[in-house]
């Protein structure tokens, strides 16, 4: 948290974040087109971000696009602000949200993790339907072929599937691109969304960034924001630990 704040100390970098915040997934360029600053120290102020964990950056060819990542914030407004003005923010963020949602295209949400493994098993924990239903409460069941169907089924012997899609891309064991959908939205395409897996060798340990695209409005970003965090800090558990967390993150009470 200590980094979070000396990040947040710095004018530059508050503008930087409201930058992200108005426009998600920009280039360097696009950032020092609305900042009196040269281009090395604009990058120095991101990375300065990035180690703080308030942006995520994804490569797109050879474009480096960089996110907002509000995950450290979410946790300072819990903390500090929620608990003592809860109901009246929550009024106005809402509000505030409806005002927003005529205003920009379809949200993205970037979520990064460090995980100590390699590329191949945190590919493989994506991709195994045994081991996602360890950890993930769903089977991810699919040859994972380009163009292939792809189902998240229940693990409750119902053989519910809540989420389908299809692979977009597939290249073991750094990226993997999928579709996402509700079964009753099947064929409505416009309702899809899209979910990239980066994982790439960090050193001895492998980050794995997920970009989900095509969110239909703020509300689905706050559903991504927590429901990523809590699968994915239960595959980190798995795959340090061999074990995951011993509740199920997504099914713990919030405060």
């Amino acid at each position: 948290m200590d980094q979070v704040f000396k990040a947040l100390s710095d004018g530059t970098r508050r503008r930087l974040l409201d930058r992200l915040h108005e426009h998600s997934g920009q280039t360097l360029g696009e950032l020092c087109a609305r900042i009196d600053m040269s281009r090395q120290s604009v990058t120095q102020h991101l990375a300065v971000l990035e180690a703080a964990n308030l942006i995520s950056t994804v490569w797109r060819g050879r474009e480096k696009l960089h996110y907002l990542n509000p995950v450290p914030l979410h946790e300072i407004q819990e903390r500090w602000i929620d608990k003592f003005e809860r109901p009246r923010l929550r009024a106005l963020g809402a509000v505030k949200r409806r005002a927003e949602e005529d205003m920009t295209d379809k949200p993205t949400y970037v979520y990064v993790t460090y995980i100590q493994s390699t590329p191949e098993k945190v590919w493989d924990a994506l991709t195994d339907a045994d081991v996602t239903a360890a950890y993930w409460g769903h089977n991810n069941v699919s040859d994972w072929r380009v163009g292939s169907r792809w189902e998240h089924r229940r693990t409750d012997g119902s053989g519910i599937v809540d989420v389908i899609g299809d692979v977009v891309e597939s290249e073991r064991p750094t990226r993997l691109v999928t579709t996402w959908a509700d079964p009753a939205d099947e064929g409505e395409e416009d309702k899809y969304s899209r979910v990239t897996f980066d994982i790439r060798a960090h050193g001895g340990i492998v980050r794995l960034t997920v970009t989900h695209e095509d969110l239909l409005d703020e509300s689905d970003v706050a559903a991504a924001a927590s429901g990523w965090s809590a699968v994915l800090s239960n595959l980190k558990s798995l795959l340090e630990t061999g074990s995951p967390l011993p509740e199920e993150p997504w099914a713990m009470p919030v405060g």
